[in-house]
């Protein structure tokens, strides 16, 4: 993850920040697993911290993690076949 900065050449109107709220979102990224469950129980194990357990929904399992700079990202397991 990019903890921000300043435009570059790239991007030269753009300069990117950590979120000053993390409660306040305008994006996040998703990460589809196939085992949600082990997924979750592994990453956990290694310190990672769910902002809930898995939480099972109409087409998708799916649970929420932030990165050390405090991005959300989704992590899901697909139910469609």
């Amino acid at each position: 993850m990019n903890v921000g900065g300043g435009p570059t050449d790239d991007k030269p109107s753009v300069t990117l920040r950590t979120p000053h709220n993390p409660s306040e979102v305008s994006s996040f990224m998703n990460i589809r697993v196939a085992d949600i469950q082990s997924c979750y129980d592994e990453w956990r194990k290694k310190g990672a911290e769910f902002l809930t357990e898995p939480k099972d929904h109409p087409s998708e399992i799916r649970a929420y993690i932030r990165d050390p700079d405090g991005h959300l990202i989704e992590v899901g397991q697909s139910k469609i076949t």
